[in-house]
């Protein structure tokens, strides 16, 4: 079957036709005939064919750290449950945590695969402001700030800063911190400020010193407490940048017969269900990963639609969940 075919069965142009695969102004008689017609013989338009005449895929590519983590997930839920209503399709991207991948990704999709990419980024090299510099498909970045850029982000500092505010305000004045590499601005640099920050503010500027950098694992948590626990014996508390980080800190001090919350209460970020299952439940600060996915979506469509979106930046609030 092709477009002559279809207008000739549906008694309408092929002109007739055309416009109505791509969504141009047509009476509802003929739209209804045409229909028809579609339904019956199972016609589908050569998506190569399309893309040759309008020089549009209907693709959005969604580059992502990694799928084993529970915010990213959220996020892409978010992103998908706008594209999965629309007329474009998803091209995932999985990184594993590689600068470099993403470099590459961002470099391929570049290459007219896609109409548009969302980034859910963790650092910038200079390789990365490079070729987003050069990218000529609109980029919506989610998860972190970049000056110049479209991009939805969270609230980081405060949440950290307000975290930490309250194990103080709760009598815990021996703080310990487990944070992520610096160079993710971030769940690394921002989180990290925000615990400085309100420790310096209550008068205990040292605790700056009692602090770990792990990475995204249970594992990693595990060993970071161990080691900040060697170093600092007297700690009576622990926020960590992240829900992943506290559980594997929280199994560490169980096994040394430590008790939690009573002798060290540990505090997460992420609000994840890893935080919800564990007895007592963590302390952790609930960001609106999915909603960060579906803003990030509607503003990319909006400039692939307009040429430019109403809004370059959104930044999310969050609020703390305590044990019950």
């Amino acid at each position: 079957m092709n477009i002559a075919e279809i207008a000739k069965l549906a008694g309408v142009s092929s002109a007739a036709v055309s416009r109505y695969f791509n969504n141009g102004h047509i009476s509802d008689e003929k739209k209804a005939a045409i229909r028809k017609v579609v339904e019956e013989t199972g016609y589908r338009p050569s998506v190569q064919a399309q893309t040759l005449r309008t020089k549009k895929t209907k693709m959005i590519g969604v580059i992502v750290p990694k799928v084993a983590s529970a915010s990213i997930g959220r996020i892409v839920e978010g992103i998908l449950s706008i594209l999965n209503d629309s007329e474009y399709q998803t091209l995932l991207a999985v990184t594993q945590n590689d600068p470099k991948k993403e470099s590459e990704y961002l470099t391929a999709f570049n290459n007219k695969q896609v109409d548009g990419v969302i980034l859910a980024a963790t650092v910038f090299t200079t390789e990365h402001k490079r070729i987003l510099k050069r990218m000529m498909v609109p980029v919506v970045i989610v998860g972190q700030r970049l000056s110049g850029y479209y991009c939805v982000f969270h609230d980081d500092y405060h949440a950290a800063y307000d975290l930490t505010r309250l194990l103080l305000e709760k009598g815990r004045k021996r703080l310990g911190y487990i944070g992520a590499l610096r160079q993710d601005q971030a769940v690394g640099a921002e989180r990290y400020r925000g615990f400085c920050d309100a420790v310096c503010e209550m008068g205990f500027d040292t605790l700056t010193e009692n602090e770990v950098t792990a990475d995204f694992s249970i594992a990693s948590g595990y060993e970071k407490a161990k080691e900040l626990l060697t170093r600092c014996k007297d700690l009576d508390g622990l926020v960590c940048a992240t829900d992943t980080m506290a559980a594997g800190a929280r199994q560490y001090l169980c096994e040394q017969g430590i008790e939690v919350p009573q002798q060290i209460v540990v505090a997460g970020q992420g609000d994840s269900d890893m935080a919800k299952v564990t007895a007592p439940p963590l302390i952790t600060v609930h960001y609106s990963y999915e909603r960060s996915g579906e803003i990030a979506v509607k503003m990319l469509l909006e400039v692939l639609e307009k040429g430019e979106a109403s809004i370059k930046e959104v930044k999310l609030g969050y609020y703390i969940v305590e044990a019950s």
